[in-house]
């Protein structure tokens, strides 16, 4: 079997576990899988000497490999078990497969600010509502896992405390939160950040009045790539999770039949509806919306057009001014080409502080909600792009593909820049081993 090490709380891994439950439902995972909570012996003692990795989630493969990041762990299992597959064919849907990654990107390197700072604002001392407590107990149960509940609860607060300085944040930030100032967000920006996530969030409301899926009636990687923070710090994290439910019914109905547990109201995939035939025998039909299919011809639903806007107004711009700085940094005295990166951390990486904070080489400014800022810039994010670059270069072969793709994008600002990414991508590609990132020695 695969096994999966993971947290219940952690991002990255509800994304993953998520599709592989998907996958295994549909029969198309083969040996299937088991889920292992990832306890602090089970990283020192063999993810990291493994992977080269501590960090969470990470899957060893039937055959001993082993995959480190969400999405490598999604491209994994989709080559080896290509059946029920989560993203559109590049030559016949190439604009449902760009709409895919694009929400992906999104997801994973832009929500992730406003989804840890819902986590770690509502635990700092002093906040009403809180929900410290909870927090406390979740990482506990991983950190003291089968102790008594007292002893995970203390055990949660002792690495609050001594990781994060939880009581100090605002004076001196560590840890996540200085993550979060690193990634931008700070008490200048932090609003602005919010009214992001509640902007996304009332779109994707709009959304799932119409459409069971991003997609239509099956999930894609764009569903598995949103999980990853509307599941673990939006749905489980009390305060978030209490304003989900109250303003936003619908995304929870999403989260639940996307998660794949506890959904039987929410109609997961695959699940079948009953009514009664004229002789009261019970007749199933198909459960989800749309057939329980993607939209037919290649076709993207009016209603995610304007969240692939917040794409491109929002994280489009941070995207090529990062490429344009990290581009410099590379061809600077200040790195050999070929040489290792900041790696994909919630902060700026230790060897590369200077440079990543502080108007270092890797920064850059940026706005958010018309607050001008600075943040890091993260090599990883260049990965993303050239792993999308490879995904669309079948539909990019062909003017039909191309054109395809350019009435999609062409309408958003900037937008016919994303088909053009071996430009944007020039002098700053970068090659990822598991977790640790390098600049590529370009001919």
């Amino acid at each position: 079997m695969y096994r999966l090490f993971s947290w219940e709380h952690s991002y990255f891994s509800g994304k993953v576990r998520a599709y592989l439950r998907y996958k295994e439902r549909s029969g198309a995972l083969g040996p299937g899988y088991e889920d292992i909570l990832a306890t602090p012996e089970i990283i020192a003692g063999l993810l990291a000497p493994r992977s080269g990795s501590g960090a969470i989630p990470q899957l060893e493969a039937p055959d001993g490999t082993w995959i480190q990041d969400s999405s490598e762990i999604l491209d994994y299992c989709e080559m080896a078990h290509p059946n029920a597959a989560i993203v559109p064919d590049a030559e016949t849907c190439p604009r449902q497969r760009l709409a895919a990654y694009l929400i992906e990107l999104l997801a994973d390197e832009w929500v992730v600010v406003p989804a840890f700072w819902q986590r770690w604002y509502f635990s700092e001392d002093g906040r009403e509502p809180s929900h410290r407590g909870f927090n406390e107990q979740q990482w506990g149960a991983v950190l003291a896992a089968g102790k008594k509940g007292a002893t995970r609860r203390r055990a949660g607060a002792g690495f609050f405390e001594a990781a994060f300085g939880i009581s100090d944040t605002r004076v001196s930030p560590k840890g996540v939160y200085a993550g979060l100032v690193h990634l931008g967000c700070n008490t200048r920006t932090e609003r602005a950040w919010q009214a992001s996530q509640h902007r996304i969030l009332t779109l994707l409301e709009a959304h799932f009045a119409h459409h069971d899926y991003l997609l239509g009636g099956r999930p894609s990687l764009a569903d598995f790539g949103l999980l990853g923070p509307l599941y673990a710090h939006l749905y489980r994290d009390a305060v978030p999770g209490f304003a989900l439910r109250i303003h936003f019914p619908l995304v929870c109905e999403w989260v639940e039949r996307t998660n794949g547990e506890g959904a039987l109201n929410a109609r997961r995939y695959g699940q079948k509806l009953y009514a009664l035939d004229a002789s009261g025998a019970l007749v199933g039909r198909i459960a989800n919306r749309d057939g329980g299919e993607w939209l037919p011809d290649d076709a993207i639903p009016e209603t995610l057009l304007p969240l692939l806007g917040v794409f491109f107004e929002e994280m489009w711009p941070v995207l090529r001014s990062s490429a344009h700085q990290l581009r410099a940094f590379i061809a600077s005295d200040s790195h050999e080409t070929g040489g290792e990166l900041p790696g994909k951390t919630f902060s700026a990486t230790p060897d590369f502080f200077e440079y990543q904070t502080q108007g270092g080489a890797l920064t850059h400014r940026f706005e958010i909600g018309g607050i001008e800022s600075e943040r890091m810039v993260v090599p990883y994010q260049m990965w993303m792009l050239g792993r999308i670059e490879e995904a669309m270069a079948p539909a990019m072969a062909g003017a039909k593909g191309r054109s395809k793709l350019e009435a999609l994008v062409g309408g958003f600002h900037g937008g016919s820049g994303i088909l053009d990414l071996t430009n944007l991508l020039d002098g700053c590609r970068v090659r990822k081993t598991q977790a640790r990132l390098f600049s590529i020695r370009e001919p």
